[in-house]
């Protein structure tokens, strides 16, 4: 990876501390990553065992971002970080709690691993295993925009939150269609139904983290823009 577009600094200690910093965030997002592939894989497979090493394992990423919290707030109390090094600091901050958030939705998916469905359970998770996937390369292009604190790319990402909502939207209306036509099928569509809104929720919080590349980079902040007035507002 890429080092974040930091600047130097007179401090070489502070450099060292910003570097030590970025390195615990990666590694926090190649976990959560990781967790989501393996929650995915976990119910494609049917894969008990691997859905369990998920829901047991959330642990280490809940203590890389009490970790890396701690780090933040310790550069700030003694640097008093200011202008664009504030902004990573409030962006790495902000950015480890979506990556906790996201490691919470993948044990939600995992579960789905767990389930006993009847039948027709390939028809049931055929299209949320095409929603995983988009979403999983979503993920990864969001990590690595934010290693590189690549602006274009985080923009990119960013529009393309559409695709992983229209994918969202289309599988809820065939789990709809599902239930209609077969009541008996309900309690196993719920599950699939809470995963398919869990994978939503990554992508929106990989928007999120796209956003706060974007706040580091130009300084604005573009939570409440809507995609038409984006290009307008950060140029």
């Amino acid at each position: 990876m890429e080092n974040f577009n930091t600047g130097r600094h007179i401090s070489g200690q502070f450099n060292q501390e910003l570097e030590a910093v970025r390195n615990h965030v990666m590694t926090m997002g190649g976990l959560v990553e990781q967790q989501l592939r393996d929650a995915l894989l976990s119910v494609s497979d049917s894969n008990e065992e691997l859905a369990q090493k998920v829901l047991t394992s959330d642990y280490k990423i809940n203590r890389f971002e009490v970790a890396i919290d701690e780090e933040c707030t310790r550069i700030i109390a003694k640097r008093q970080p200011a202008a664009s090094d504030l902004r990573l600091i409030m962006a790495i901050i902000k950015t480890i709690a979506d990556l906790e958030r996201i490691g919470d939705e993948a044990e939600k998916i995992s579960k789905v691993a767990l389930e006993h469905f009847p039948g027709k359970k390939q028809d049931f998770l055929l299209n949320l295993e095409n929603l995983g996937r988009l979403v999983l390369s979503t993920l990864h292009d969001t990590l690595d925009a934010f290693a590189r604190m690549d602006f274009d790319a985080a923009l990119k990402v960013h529009q393309n939150d559409d695709r992983i909502d229209r994918e969202y939207e289309a599988l809820m209306r065939q789990l709809m269609t599902y239930m209609m036509e077969d009541p008996r099928s309900i309690p196993s569509i719920m599950s699939v139904i809470w995963s398919a809104r869990a994978l939503e929720r990554i992508g929106d919080r990989c928007q999120n983290i796209c956003e706060y590349v974007i706040y580091f980079v130009k300084g604005k902040v573009v939570r409440h823009i809507s995609e038409q007035d984006m290009d307008e507002f950060i140029s």
